[in-house]
């Protein structure tokens, strides 16, 4: 194949103009909705689905913290779907780019922790410094956990840009396999062909566990500072 192994992950143009942006607004477009009284088996699925992830994730958190529900559903929602459909032939997955994964965790992280320090200064400071902290340590500590706090977002987008890239990798890298092995020993082209189908079984537990753990995360920050 003369195609590049990161030719995928380049964001696609029309006419010379970025479609990334129709790309991330198509993925709402899937969800179903209805107009009746009674929902179809499809919707009744999907309702229970929200609202078992929901229950699961605001279990822990106060009041404050349950007005979060709403954008935390949404955003496991977005990325859930954005990388399913990044599994499709010939697609663009966002959540490969570096760059959107932290467009959507600086936002997040930012407003949690400038909730906690609005709502309980002196928790949020405590975390700075462990209590019986020598006092040597103290101004190393202080650095520490200063780095520790402000490298979350970036640890965020980047487990989800590894994750999500490394799998694409991996499919592409084994499907130009099974293509140049077809013509040369076809039970050995079935047996990588087999090793593709459940490597994108695998890929698309990937893409649900990696959109649970991402708002996860944000969820887990957000209690910590409400």
């Amino acid at each position: 194949m003369n195609e590049s192994l990161f030719a995928s992950f380049i964001a696609p143009t029309i006419l010379g103009l970025p479609a990334a942006v129709l790309i991330i607004l198509f993925p709402p477009l899937l969800i179903p909705t209805s107009k009746y009284l009674i929902n179809n088996r499809l919707i009744t699925t999907q309702q229970w689905l929200i609202k078992l992830t929901s229950k699961q994730m605001m279990a822990m958190h106060n009041t404050k913290g349950r007005t979060w529900s709403l954008m935390l559903v949404s955003l496991i929602i977005f990325i859930a779907t954005t990388n399913l459909l990044g599994l499709l032939p010939h697609s663009f997955t966002p959540t490969t780019q570096l760059s959107m994964n932290l467009a959507m965790a600086i936002p997040l992280w930012a407003g949690a922790v400038i909730m906690g320090f609005r709502s309980k200064i002196k928790n949020a400071l405590a975390h700075f410094l462990p209590q019986g902290t020598p006092t040597p340590l103290i101004p190393m500590l202080v650095i520490i956990e200063t780095i520790s706090l402000l490298i979350q977002p970036m640890a965020l987008a980047v487990r989800l840009t590894a994750n999500i890239t490394a799998g694409h990798l991996l499919m592409h890298l084994i499907g130009s396999a099974t293509l140049a092995m077809s013509t040369i020993n076809l039970p050995s082209t079935l047996i990588i062909f087999t090793i593709l189908i459940l490597l994108t079984i695998l890929e698309i537990a990937v893409a649900l566990i990696q959109a649970y753990v991402f708002t996860l995360l944000v969820s887990l920050y957000l209690h910590d500072n409400t």
